[in-house]
């Protein structure tokens, strides 16, 4: 069988799956490269890549899009790297930068600010806007909470907004995985997942951020009936948008 070729995210939240990938014999079928969320989505829209852990907002424009694994990058609530920051309360945003790096997260942020907060706000990219907010996620946001007047976690907002988890990322397909690989490749991301304490003995302390809460707390890797739903649900809201 050929190798499959894999797009994984490659911060701090995917490193339990790599690990637990590493760590198996999965590792020797495949082709793996670590990318920024939109890279992983754009290798497997244009085909370079198999599989991917892409932002669930890329799903509709996968051809064939399939999710083949049962665990996902998710929260129940607050998740402690996908914020908000801002200098004006969140009823005051007029303005907002969007991040480069994931076309899920900035989508949510317009989803709330238009269906939860009912705002009507100016979105850029340019780096030398300045604006009354930003959207920042992953590793980059870790210990920049007190940098800013206002933090708002997207992962515990979307729960006040809609009283479900969200998924911020899945394992996709562009084509049909044989039965075998993926039963093999879940045996490795839930490796990964219980050997989460080992894991955290190899990365590097961060005094300014809680890695064990992080990984162990924040994040909630199972891919649930109510995960599935918030994405069905946070679809139509983008589809709303426009």
């Amino acid at each position: 069988m050929d190798k499959i070729k894999i797009s994984a995210v490659a911060y701090t939240n995917t490193k339990p799956f790599i690990y637990g990938i590493e760590h198996s014999d999965v590792k020797n079928k495949i082709d793996l490269s670590l990318d920024i969320p939109s890279d992983c989505a754009a290798k497997l829209i244009d085909g370079q890549v198999d599989i991917g852990l892409i932002p669930i907002a890329a799903f509709p424009h996968v051809p064939n899009a399939n999710i083949v694994a049962d665990y996902c990058i998710g929260s129940i609530g607050a998740v402690n790297s996908v914020f908000i920051f801002s200098d004006v309360p969140a009823k005051e945003i007029k303005s907002l930068k969007l991040d480069s790096h994931s076309r899920t997260s900035n989508n949510l942020a317009r989803v709330l600010l238009k269906f939860y907060w009912k705002l009507d706000v100016e979105f850029t990219t340019d780096p030398t806007v300045k604006t009354d907010a930003i959207v920042l996620i992953g590793d980059r946001t870790f210990g920049k909470k007190g940098d800013y007047a206002y933090a708002y976690d997207m992962g515990e907002e979307w729960m006040n907004f809609t009283r479900l988890p969200f998924m911020y990322a899945a394992w996709v397909a562009n084509k049909e995985i044989p039965k075998e690989f993926i039963e093999e490749f879940n045996v490795a991301l839930k490796s990964g997942l219980d050997h989460r304490k080992e894991l955290l003995k190899e990365l590097p302390e961060n005094p300014a951020f809680d890695l064990d809460d992080y990984l162990m707390h924040k994040l909630d890797f199972e891919l649930t009936t109510q995960k599935r739903e918030a994405m069905t649900l946070f679809l139509s809201y983008i589809r709303e948008l426009g």
